[in-house]
């Protein structure tokens, strides 16, 4: 009798178990990722492959909250709760999301890429494919003809090889004019006019109302092959061109150190700010991490550099936090370093 009553307690408790795991509050949950190896996902054809250390990119784990992983990043360190608004935008689809993700990871690699063949002084050239858009405002005139993956051609006959030369087109015309956009969605060739209007939170400027991010192809020689379609967002960036440029070059940059770090990078090799470095440092600290990199943000009081002092002083690592606001400052720091071998 005893057992049976535990038994039926039990499968009560595993049924209450399940039915929370389904039901989703309105918010995401963020935690310590881990520090994942560049070496394995990015090969240079006939490249160098002598690395004594590593670069590792590192990842902050999210998902949609329920109720037990609300309550357990609640009595968490390092476990946090966003309203969905903060990482999706308004009326933004989890699809749509994805997809903006995705463009972002496609464009910090290709500016990956560049910066690493330029300073190993490869052939790099460009071809420009048209503008992507990762995302609409509501209630902007683009809202019910375009949304996230569609690939912007023209507008009005003329083609743009940037976002930027989009933005200053449209830019220089007046609220009521018509444009005609012809864009590409799901492989068929499509066209719309569309008027401009004011945005709300700026009334002197004009647009459709869509956020763009530029298409373009990259082709290098030595040819270079990337694994990463499990990675989303642009903030690898930084690590990407340092693995990059090292199988490019004769000399081990690691120098025996496990490296890791964070920050998105432009083709002018400038590294910027990313969210989750807290969380970043802890992956970082879990996984044996010597060396890691972070957003100086030219000496910001409130940059990630900063934030990433104050979580490494907290979790007591010996983990080194050097500043970077360039490609060139991090590559520096490895070129000073003694080796570790």
């Amino acid at each position: 009798m005893k057992g049976r009553t535990i038994f039926r307690t039990s499968l009560f408790l595993a049924i209450i178990f399940l039915i929370t795991t389904f039901i989703k509050l309105p918010y995401y949950v963020t935690q310590p990722g881990m520090a994942s190896e560049l070496q394995p996902i990015i090969e240079v054809e006939n490249g160098f492959d002598k690395e004594e250390g590593s670069f590792s990119l590192t990842t902050v784990r999210f998902g949609r909250a329920n109720p037990l992983t609300y309550l357990w990043a609640k009595i968490n360190d390092y476990h946090y709760l966003h309203p969905l608004e903060e990482i999706r935008r308004e009326d933004e689809t989890d699809k749509e999301y994805f997809n903006r993700q995705l463009h972002m990871m496609e464009a910090s690699q290709e500016s990956a890429i560049a910066v690493a063949y330029k300073k190993a002084n490869k052939k790099v050239d460009f071809t420009f494919n048209g503008i992507y858009v990762d995302g609409v405002i509501e209630d902007m005139p683009a809202f019910d003809v375009l949304i996230v993956g569609d690939r912007i051609y023209s507008v009005d006959q003329v083609e743009f090889q940037t976002a930027e030369e989009f933005i200053e087109y449209v830019s220089k015309k007046n609220v009521g004019d018509e444009v005609l956009i012809n864009y590409e969605r799901d492989g068929e060739q499509r066209e719309a006019k569309i008027k401009l209007a004011a945005f709300k939170d700026q009334p002197s400027k004009v647009g459709i109302g869509i956020g763009l991010v530029t298409d373009l192809e990259i082709d290098v020689e030595p040819t270079i092959t990337l694994k990463t379609e499990e990675i989303g967002g642009p903030s690898a960036g930084l690590m990407m061109s340092l693995e990059i440029y090292n199988q490019l070059v004769e000399e081990d940059i690691t120098k025996g150190y496990k490296i890791a770090g964070t920050g998105t990078i432009n083709a002018e090799g400038e590294v910027g700010p990313i969210g989750g470095i807290s969380q970043k440092i802890v992956a970082a600290d879990h996984d044996g991490v010597d060396i890691f990199f972070a957003p100086n943000e030219q000496n910001n009081s409130t940059s990630d550099y900063q934030e990433a002092l104050k979580t490494a002083k907290d979790i007591n690592t010996n983990m080194k936090i050097i500043p970077v606001d360039t490609f060139d400052d991090a590559l520096n720091y490895l070129m000073k370093i003694e080796d570790n071998n």
